[in-house]
């Protein structure tokens, strides 16, 4: 199989850097994707080190790095714990993610990740699984698809897309990407079209693959898995992603404060490293997909 074309490894230095790597240490990269995060860190590692990666794309299996020191794992990192367990790791050093989308995925039209193609209604990062864009569209109820769009998307006209599109999938299902288009062309005046679309399929993307429940399902068991003094690098494309990593960093919770004990002391299990970093103007201009990104790192207590 030859190599798939994935995106340029976003902000690779400083992310791999906010892993402090030791040299005989146990790493995790929990989005391989093209395997550039993956590569730099196996470069920073000496015979003894390790470094297990997650993806649960099929399509990433032909990115395999052919080291002693690396093994793939292609599941979905919601499993973390459960997978390193298998294989016989119970801490780690350092975990690696780049969330989001690869631009793989956004380039293979058949996917249906990008409003730039005609495709049939997909997003499922999964190839295996059942549910798809399609069962969002057609299945969901007014109130369901309301939800997701004003939740996932922070669509205002949520209630108005949900409402047109139960009124269209009687007359016969939206299948493909130009359906549901037209049948929310209302919605999509010709000077902000793309960004409407782009968030309409960023709710329908992230309800397909329960991305916000996987994360925090992650996030929740990166603090049972690294090593104290091991590191979290943390990349984020959106704010709802972006939101949940910060609060999870700065306290351990994904929403309210935590618990005091009887002296008013809390009790937090990660202690920040530095401010969040952006990628460059530079960057920005040589990967475009790096515009949005940013990375956070903290170190486990």
């Amino acid at each position: 199989m030859e190599l798939m074309e994935y995106h340029k490894p976003v902000l690779l230095t400083e992310t791999v850097d906010g892993l402090n790597v030791k040299p005989d240490g146990i790493y995790v990269d929990v989005t391989f994707g093209g395997g550039g995060h993956s590569k730099e860190i196996i470069n920073r590692l000496g015979e003894e080190g390790r470094l297990v990666a997650f993806d649960q794309d099929e399509d990433s299996l032909v990115n395999q790095i052919n080291d002693s020191r690396f093994l793939l794992i292609n599941e979905n990192f919601r499993y973390l714990k459960q997978f390193l367990k298998f294989n016989n790791v119970s801490k780690v050093d350092g975990i690696l993610g780049d969330f989001g989308v690869s631009s793989h995925q956004f380039n293979v039209a058949e996917r249906g990740f990008s409003t730039r193609f005609e495709a049939e209604l997909d997003m499922r990062m999964n190839k295996k699984s059942s549910f798809s864009a399609f069962d969002v569209i057609n299945k969901y109820s007014e109130e369901k698809l309301r939800l997701v769009f004003y939740n996932y998307g922070e669509l205002r006209a949520a209630a108005g897309m949900a409402r047109v599109i139960v009124e269209n999938r009687k007359q016969s299902p939206i299948v493909s990407s130009k359906q549901l288009k037209n049948s929310l062309g209302r919605f999509l005046p010709k000077h902000r079209e793309n960004k409407i679309l782009a968030q309409i399929y960023q709710a329908i993307r992230i309800e397909v693959n329960q991305e916000l429940e996987a994360l925090k399902d992650f996030l929740s068991q990166t603090v049972d898995v690294l090593n104290p003094g091991g590191r979290l690098s943390l990349i984020s494309y959106h704010s709802l992603e972006d939101r949940l990593v910060k609060r999870f960093m700065r306290n351990g919770l994904f929403e309210g404060e935590p618990e005091k004990d009887v002296f008013g002391r809390v009790e937090i299990p990660f202690k920040k490293i530095g401010k969040f970093i952006i990628p460059t103007d530079d960057e920005i201009q040589r990967n475009n997909r790096a515009r949005s990104a940013k990375l956070r790192i903290a170190e486990k207590l």
